[in-house]
């Protein structure tokens, strides 16, 4: 089994890259961390090139020959490529999806979908798409704007729902307008004079939900687009609700 055990190495340089969109594309690679997104990209058949493990790690799994290929590395190096800061010490090299031409084709439109609009912050992405996996959603759509899906932290946050539902990249537009073209209602999420209560919504089997950015809401684009509003009542002191806390309320209050 090859051993790498410095920085300097051109493999090690090239692995650090994959914490970049631009790093990612060159390479048509992402990088899974942890023993947690490892096998559960196993269980959805995910094509890893390698695994990357410490000898920690090594000694407590004896059989990975279902793994294409291993490099031992050291906990520097483990310390080095990994985006958290006490990493497990054990990586694999995933194949990065070749882009679909047209995003939008073949997509399970039976169930609702969550889109983002410019959502920066990778935990609050994280949590929106568990919390779509665990509210039954067919998929979430990443706009323009909103953060990579194949970033480092953003899998890492996902823990694993990002292979169980559908996730794209796409102009919220176009698949706003897919969903109303098939009679699929889009809700957006911002607190104005024509938005309604959520409770007050009977949302059908498949429509759209729209989040927006952390600070600035959604885009007045998007807004002009959507067939209705949506507010959540607040019966105490605070101001306004986090991103993902918000889209879970609406998520199980709107899909029941």
């Amino acid at each position: 089994m090859e051993k790498i055990n410095s920085l300097q190495n051109v493999h090690v340089k090239a692995w650090k890259k994959l914490q970049t969109k631009k790093g990612r594309k060159q390479q048509g690679l992402y990088l899974l961390d942890g023993w947690h997104l490892v096998n559960e990209a196993v269980k959805a058949k995910v094509s890893i090139k390698t695994l990357l493990i410490t000898e920690k790690q090594l000694a407590t799994e004896p059989d990975l020959t279902h793994f294409p290929a291993l490099i031992e590395i050291s906990e520097e190096v483990a310390s080095h490529i990994s985006a958290t800061v006490t990493p497990q010490g054990v990586f694999a090299l995933a194949v990065l999806p070749k882009p679909k031409t047209d995003p939008l084709a073949n997509l399970d439109l039976s169930r609702p979908w969550l889109l983002l609009d410019n959502v920066q912050d990778p935990g609050n992405i994280g949590t929106m798409v568990r919390t779509a996996d665990a509210a039954g959603f067919a998929g979430v759509a990443f706009g323009t704007g909103t953060v990579d899906i194949h970033q480092p932290k953003v899998e890492r946050a996902m823990q694993g729902s990002q292979f169980h539902l559908q996730l794209i990249s796409t102009d919220l537009t176009d698949f706003v307008k897919l969903l109303q073209a098939q009679g699929k209602p889009v809700y957006g999420s911002e607190l104005n004079d024509q938005a309604a209560q959520y409770l007050d919504i009977e949302a059908p089997a498949s429509f759209g939900l729209v989040m927006g950015n952390e600070g600035n809401g959604m885009s007045a684009e998007l807004l002009a687009l959507t067939d209705k509003n949506l507010y959540i009542p607040i019966k105490g002191r605070a101001e306004s609700l986090n991103v993902a806390i918000a889209a879970g309320i609406l998520m199980f209050g709107l899909y029941r």
